[in-house]
C-alpha cells in the first residue's frame, strides 16, 4: 500500500471515495490492517476498555498511548497513524503541546482530541507547530459522565445547529479531519457537506467521507458481550482475520456498510 497522507485523504473526499479507518494497538494487527488496505490506523484510548478492561476510557494515560503508538508504527506498512490524546491530556496549552509532541515522536502522523468549538485554540497551537489535528465530535467518550452515559448526540435542533456551527469553526481553526460518533445520519451528512476536510463516522450513517470501528468490535470480540447498534461483525463467515479486515474495507468502499440499520435518526 502506498503511503497514506493527509493529501491522500483529501483527494479521496474530493473524488467521493470512502476512507477506511480501524482502531489498532499493536504491530501485528497494524501489519494485518495494512495488508487488508485499511488507510488510517487509530490508536484509540478505547484501549482502556478493550485491552485494559476498564469500564471507560478515562484511566488511560498519555504514556500508555505513546507506547501503543510506537508499537503500531513498528508494524505499519504505509497507513496514516492517528493517535488519541487521552482524558485531561489537553487541559492547558502547555500540556497539550507536551502530550501531542510525545505521541508524534512515538510515530503518530496526526493526533485526535475530543470537543467542540472550545478546542479551537488548541487546534491552532498544534497545527501552527506542525501537528495535524482530528477533532472527535458528537458522543465523546471522555465526557461520558457529563452526558450521563453513552447517548446519541445532536437529536435536538439547538444541539444540531450548534454542532454544525462548531464543525465549520473547527475547520477554520485548522482541524485536518473530523470524527463524528453517534449522531443522527442526516446531521452527519449535513456536516460532511458543510466542511471541506474529511469527515469520518461511527454510528453516523453512510454519508460521511469514511468509517471507523473498534477493531475488536468488528471482529466479534466485544468484551461486554453487547454489540453496539452501529457495529457489524465482519469475522462472521470469514476464514481468517485478514479476510475479515478485507471484507470491512470492501464494504466501506462500496458503501454497503454502514446500512440504515446501523445509524440513528433525529
Amino acid at each position: 500500500m502506498p503511503d497514506i497522507t493527509l493529501t491522500t485523504l483529501q483527494k479521496l473526499k474530493q473524488n467521493g471515495e470512502k476512507i477506511t479507518m480501524l482502531t489498532c494497538y499493536d504491530a501485528t494487527f497494524a501489519h494485518a490492517c495494512c495488508e487488508a488496505g485499511v488507510e488510517v490506523l487509530l490508536i484509540g484510548d478505547s484501549l482502556g476498555m478493550v485491552l485494559q478492561g476498564h469500564d471507560s476510557t478515562l484511566p488511560v494515560t498519555n504514556a500508555e498511548m505513546a507506547y501503543h503508538t510506537a508499537s503500531v508504527k513498528r508494524g505499519n506498512q504505509g497507513a496514516l497513524i492517528l493517535a488519541d490524546l487521552p482524558f485531561m491530556a489537553y487541559s492547558t496549552p502547555e500540556q497539550t503541546m507536551a502530550n501531542a509532541g510525545q505521541l508524534m515522536q512515538a510515530g503518530a502522523h496526526m493526533v485526535k482530541l475530543e470537543g467542540a468549538a472550545w478546542v479551537a485554540e488548541s487546534i491552532r497551537l498544534l497545527s501552527e507547530r506542525g501537528v495535524p489535528v482530528c477533532v472527535h465530535m458528537g458522543l465523546t467518550p471522555q465526557s461520558v459522565n457529563v452526558f450521563g452515559g453513552y447517548k446519541v448526540q445532536g437529536r435536538q435542533e439547538g444541539q444540531a445547529r450548534q454542532m454544525r456551527a462548531d464543525a465549520v469553526a473547527l475547520e477554520q481553526a485548522g482541524a485536518a479531519m473530523l470524527l463524528l460518533e453517534c449522531v443522527p445520519s442526516e446531521l452527519a451528512a449535513e456536516i460532511t457537506q458543510a466542511v471541506s476536510i474529511p469527515v469520518i463516522g461511527i454510528g453516523a450513517g453512510s454519508a460521511t467521507d469514511g468509517q471507523v470501528l473498534v477493531l475488536h468490535d468488528m471482529l466479534g470480540l466485544a468484551l461486554s458481550g453487547r454489540t453496539p447498534k452501529f457495529v457489524k461483525n465482519f469475522m462472521a463467515g470469514q476464514p481468517d482475520i485478514v479476510s475479515a479486515l478485507r471484507a470491512y474495507v470492501k464494504a466501506v468502499k462500496e458503501a454497503s456498510f454502514p446500512g440504515i440499520e446501523h445509524g440513528f435518526s433525529a
